[in-house]
């Protein structure tokens, strides 16, 4: 077996050999595809996206008895509809992608879901090959499949495999050889009404001069939905116009008459492939024991249920959160001692080499201590919420968490699955948005897009927890630390309260329409992959958002100590520009070093605090007061009180996106319109709260 990690996807794809076979890998989320694809090309997956699409792809070579196949592993989807990105690449690729052949991944614990994908890909490639993976845990449940009744009535070969421990890969690499090899199959195609397969065979006839590549029962299926995004790629795949065959429009006229509309047919179609899928997994699953769903159903009455679904949710998040906040403290603060005591180092260095005292002070006082700071405040916290984060959605808690407010984004005619994206941004705004790739629908996808920087990321946490715990809690120990995550919990509802009220008034005005409904899977909860939790994480979540915040804060530093140490008219262009916008301030209850501090911690919201110290100071580069009592005194010197407070907290959670999340907005809406308003939605509406809580301080006092 060959792996060739260094190649893109589509790069890989284009320079396929000669005597390369192409082959598909495809099945429903979740099923241990990507497991499959890693095994047999030794690559690691997502090397890509689509062309055109903001879609994960990945394909790779291996060789296998004497044979040699490209096999791409395009994403995971429940059907080839084409309702989604997703969806619309996985069509794509298995109908006008060139595959010689197909793989069907299939979960052995829920195979009749998995049949309708299988169903749809053996219509569009008759040489399929459906691997059913997962048998050990459907043991576990005491699930049995009769293979031998299963290819027989699907008319394809099938195999039974565990691909997390590589157990039946020789047989799918034995079967998908032969498979190649074998004359062109023809599995059993589902059969519709009379109706329809009588409509079907007359357009069949009237287009079979026209067909060379794909399948002629396809073709004809889809010009009788009037599925026009696959007839214009058919077309263009084909090289021919079926809008100039005579005869396709009487026979859907009649077909009319019948009283079948497009919609009619499509309705019918899919009912009944998901009415085959049922009978054929009758016929072929059985039951030992129904102990293992027990289980799941009485989980589900707790953690999906209408009494304590909610509730429980709010715990956990509250669990991870004092988990994160109060094992986040002491390797923060070690981590800084060193990254610190590092940075002395380096400034020694250069002074030892005879640097100038000013490329010391750019490099280091400037640069470096933004960069310690920012990792020092980032890399603690994201290392626990990630993993926690990640060991809930292997568990299969997540989808519960979007079933648990599916019924509140409905009501503000938006998506349950925002749910899930919005969970992300409590770890990074950037994937939360990168995250919304999951929702079909675009108008609910922007929404999501949009809102998601309503709920405080990563880098926010630590200045929340810091103003509560200097303003609003004086207990130390767990005590202090129990209490600042109920205050910090409170803080998060109104986030998430506010990220309804913002979808509702989105998807009443720009983003009218009506929410869509979706299939949302439950899947059966599994014990979490501990030691592939913590590699995928780290690496693909808590490494990759801190390099990006890196290389934001990294220019940020420079700018800081430049603004800091540049003097005009006495005093430095730090306080200059502080003092402007000081009125502003003062209006929405803070002061003008506030404001200037959320404005140069565009690049990284971890750097406020720091910022706001260093100017209250007078400083020409970032300190770290460390010490709680020590901050508090410096803050109510500079006339901080407990209206400053609650503004702080309500500002540092509603204002404008950092600029890793706004690159990320741009790249994922490719609009200049969406990204701006994602930028001004919740900075206008921090600025308006802060307003209305200073009012309210103002005229209490005058009371």
């Amino acid at each position: 077996m060959v792996g060739r990690n260094e190649e893109n996807a589509q790069q890989l794809l284009l320079s396929r050999e000669e005597g390369e076979h192409l082959a598909a890998l495809a099945g429903n989320p979740n099923v241990g595809k990507s497991t499959v694809f890693n095994a047999l090309t030794g690559m690691k997956q997502h090397t890509g996206n689509w062309a055109g699409k903001t879609v994960s792809s990945a394909a790779g070579r291996f060789e296998h008895d004497g044979e040699r196949f490209i096999l791409a592993d395009i994403p995971g989807t429940y059907s080839l509809r084409a309702n989604s990105a997703e969806e619309e690449a996985a069509r794509d690729f298995i109908c006008f992608g060139g595959a010689e052949a197909a793989a069907v991944v299939c979960d052995a614990t829920c195979l009749e879901r998995n049949l309708n994908l299988v169903l749809q890909i053996t219509e569009a490639v008759p040489k399929t090959l459906v691997a059913v993976n997962l048998l050990d845990e459907a043991a576990s449940k005491g699930i049995s499949i009769d293979f031998d009744k299963l290819e027989k009535l699907l008319g394809v070969p099938v195999v039974g495999i565990t691909a997390r421990n590589g157990k039946g890969l020789d047989e799918f690499s034995d079967s998908l050889c032969e498979l190649i090899r074998s004359e062109a199959a023809a599995p059993e195609p589902v059969r519709f009404n009379d109706d329809i397969e009588e409509a079907i065979e007359c357009i069949c006839q009237l287009i079979e001069d026209k067909i060379n590549k794909l399948p002629l029962r396809l073709c004809a299926l889809r010009l009788l939905e009037g599925d026009t995004d696959f007839i214009e790629k058919a077309e263009r795949y084909e090289d021919c116009s079926f809008s100039e065959t005579d005869g396709i429009s009487a026979i859907k006229a009649a077909l009319a008459e019948k009283g079948y509309t497009e919609k009619d047919v499509t309705d019918t179609v899919i009912s009944t492939v998901i009415k085959r899928a049922e009978e054929i997994s009758r016929e072929t699953v059985s039951f030992e024991s129904s102990a293992p769903y027990m289980r799941d159903r009485k989980i589900d009455r707790i953690l999906a249920g209408k009494k304590l679904g909610t509730p429980v949710m709010l715990l956990l998040l509250g669990l991870i959160l004092w988990i994160t906040i109060a094992g986040a403290n002491y390797p923060s603060d070690l981590l800084g001692d060193l990254l610190f005591r590092f940075g002395d180092v380096l400034s020694s260095a250069l002074h030892s080499i005879g640097a100038p005292a000013k490329v010391e002070e750019v490099l280091i006082q400037g640069v470096y201590k933004v960069l310690a700071w920012v990792v020092s405040v980032m890399l603690p916290p994201m290392a626990i919420f990630f993993p926690l984060f990640t060991l809930l959605e292997d568990f299969g808690y997540l989808p519960r968490v979007a079933f648990n407010l599916d019924r509140g984004f409905r009501c503000a005619n938006a998506c349950g699955k925002q749910a899930i994206t919005m969970a992300m941004g409590f770890g990074c705004n950037a994937c939360g948005v990168t995250g919304c790739r999951i929702i079909d629908s675009p108008r609910e996808r922007l929404i999501a897009i949009i809102t998601n920087n309503f709920v405080p990321c990563n880098g926010r946490f630590p200045t929340i927890i810091a103003v509560i715990t200097m303003f609003f809690v004086m207990a130390e120990g767990i005590g202090g630390s129990l209490l600042s995550t109920l205050i910090l919990l409170g803080v998060i509802v109104l986030g998430v309260a506010m990220t309804l009220l913002m979808s509702k008034l989105l998807s009443s005005t720009v983003l009218k329409g009506i929410a869509s409904s979706f299939t949302l899977e439950l899947p059966p909860y599994r014990r979490p992959q501990f030691s592939r939790v913590i590699v995928r994480s780290v690496l693909d979540r808590t490494i990759f958002v801190l390099a990006r915040a890196c290389a934001a804060a990294a220019p940020c530093g420079l700018i800081i100590w430049l603004l800091a140490n540049t003097t005009v008219g006495g005093s430095t262009l730090l306080v200059h520009i502080s003092d402007f916008l000081d009125p502003l301030g003062s209006l929405m209850g803070l002061d003008g070093v506030i404001l200037l501090a959320f404005i140069l911690g565009f690049p990284a919201n971890e750097i406020v605090i720091p910022i706001i110290i260093m100017t209250y100071l007078a400083q020409g580069s970032l300190l770290d007061i460390s010490d709680t009592a020590q901050l508090h005194a410096l803050l109510a010197e500079n006339g901080w009180t407990i209206t400053t407070a609650i503004c702080m907290i309500i500002f540092t959670l509603f204002h404008f996106p950092c600029a890793t999340t706004c690159l990320t907005i741009k790249k994922e809406t490719g609009s200049l319109k969406w990204t701006a308003l994602s930028f001004i939605l919740p900075t206008l509406t921090g600025m308006l709260l802060c307003m209305a809580v200073n009012g309210v301080s103002v005229l209490i006092s005058f009371i």
